[in-house]
C-alpha cells in the first residue's frame, strides 16, 4: 500500500513526552525499513498546519497522554481532512478519562471497579471506609500511572490525593482488586493473546511499564482457553462501548474469584522496547515493523 508522505506525531506537551518519543522513535524507525517516506513531527515544536502545508498524507499517532491522546489532536486532524491512526476524537477523550469511561462501562452493564471522586474538602476517613483499604488514588485523565499511588492506610490518602491532583484537577480513589493484571491488545476487531503482568514493585508503576527489568510478561497468560476467550470478548465490548476503533489496549484485573474489572483503555498505546501491544502481536507472529504498516493501514478521516 502506497501511504505517501507519513508523519509520525511524537513527543508532545504530556507528562508522558518521554515515552512518546521512545514509542515515536521506534515506529519510525520500522516505517523506513518498510519502505514508508516517514518522518518524525513533534507538535511541540511545530504547528500543526505545517501538516497540511508539507504534504503529509497520513499520520502516524505515536503520543500520549493529553493533547495526543485525549481527542485534540484528533479534532484537528480532521479539520485538517488527513487520516490518523487510533480512535476518532469522542472515543479519544472518553478513554483517556477514566471517570466517564467507567460510567459508560456500567451503563453497558460492563464491570468496573468501584470508585470515588475526591475532593479537598471530602472526608477521607469515609472514602477508605466506603472502598476498603488498600486502595489506589489516581489522576482521572492520566496514563502510564503518571499521579498514581497506592494507598496502604487513610491516613496516606490526603497526600495521594495532592500528587494526583498535581497532574489534574479530576482525581479519583479506586478499590483495589486483589488478584493478577492482565492487557487485551487490540487490532481491527482482533484481540490478541492476553498478557499476564507480574511485577515485584508495590504495582505496575511507570518504572516497572518503562525501565525495570525484573516485571514478567506472561504469554500465554496461563488462564483455561475458555476464560481467556472470555475476557477477549469482554476487551472488545469495553472498546466498543467507548467508539475505540483501529488499535488500542484494554487494561483489566481479576479478582480472587476469577472475577474481571476494566481498569482503563489506552487509544494511543506505547511502542517501545517494554510495550505490551508489540509483545502481543509477536505471540502471533507479528513483527515490530508489520504491526506498525497495520496500525497505519487501519488509519482513518473521522
Amino acid at each position: 500500500m502506497n501511504f505517501g508522505k507519513v508523519a509520525v506525531l511524537l513527543g508532545g506537551k504530556s507528562a508522558e513526552r518521554k515515552i512518546s518519543l521512545m514509542s515515536g522513535n521506534g515506529v519510525l524507525k520500522a516505517l523506513r525499513a518498510k519502505g514508508v517516506d516517514a518522518h518524525p513531527f513533534d507538535p511541540a515544536q511545530r504547528e500543526l498546519a505545517e501538516l497540511k502545508r508539507e504534504g503529509f498524507a497520513r499520520c502516524f499517532v505515536a503520543l500520549h497522554g493529553r493533547g495526543g491522546e485525549d481527542g485534540t489532536l484528533q479534532g484537528a486532524l480532521e479539520y485538517l481532512g488527513i487520516p490518523y491512526t487510533g480512535s476518532g476524537v469522542l472515543a479519544s477523550a472518553l478513554a483517556l478519562d477514566k471517570v466517564r469511561s467507567k460510567r459508560l462501562w456500567a451503563a453497558e452493564g460492563l464491570p468496573t471497579a468501584e470508585h470515588v471522586l475526591l475532593h479537598e474538602k471530602i472526608s477521607f476517613p469515609a472514602v477508605a471506609k466506603r472502598l476498603g483499604m488498600p486502595l489506589f488514588v489516581k489522576p482521572a485523565s492520566e496514563g502510564s500511572s503518571v499521579g498514581m499511588t497506592k494507598v496502604r492506610a487513610a491516613g496516606g490518602l490526603k497526600k495521594a490525593y495532592k500528587l494526583a491532583a498535581r497532574h489534574d484537577a479530576v482525581v479519583i480513589a479506586e478499590k483495589f482488586i486483589d488478584g493478577p493484571e492482565l492487557t487485551g491488545a487490540i487490532l481491527g476487531e482482533r484481540v490478541l493473546p492476553l498478557i499476564r503482568i507480574e511485577t515485584p514493585r508495590e504495582f505496575y508503576d511507570y518504572q516497572a511499564k518503562y525501565f525495570a527489568d525484573d516485571t514478567r510478561y506472561l504469554i500465554p497468560s496461563g488462564l483455561p482457553k475458555k476464560k481467556e476467550n472470555q475476557l477477549q470478548a469482554l476487551c472488545l465490548k469495553a472498546f466498543h462501548a467507548l467508539g475505540c476503533q483501529g488499535w488500542g489496549r484494554v487494561d483489566l484485573m481479576l479478582d480472587r474469584r476469577g472475577r474481571p474489572y476494566l481498569l482503563e483503555i489506552n487509544t494511543s498505546p506505547g511502542m517501545t522496547g517494554h510495550s505490551l501491544v508489540p509483545m502481543a502481536a509477536r505471540a502471533v507472529g507479528l513483527s515490530y515493523a508489520d504491526l506498525c504498516i497495520r496500525i497505519l493501514e487501519l488509519a482513518h478521516v473521522g
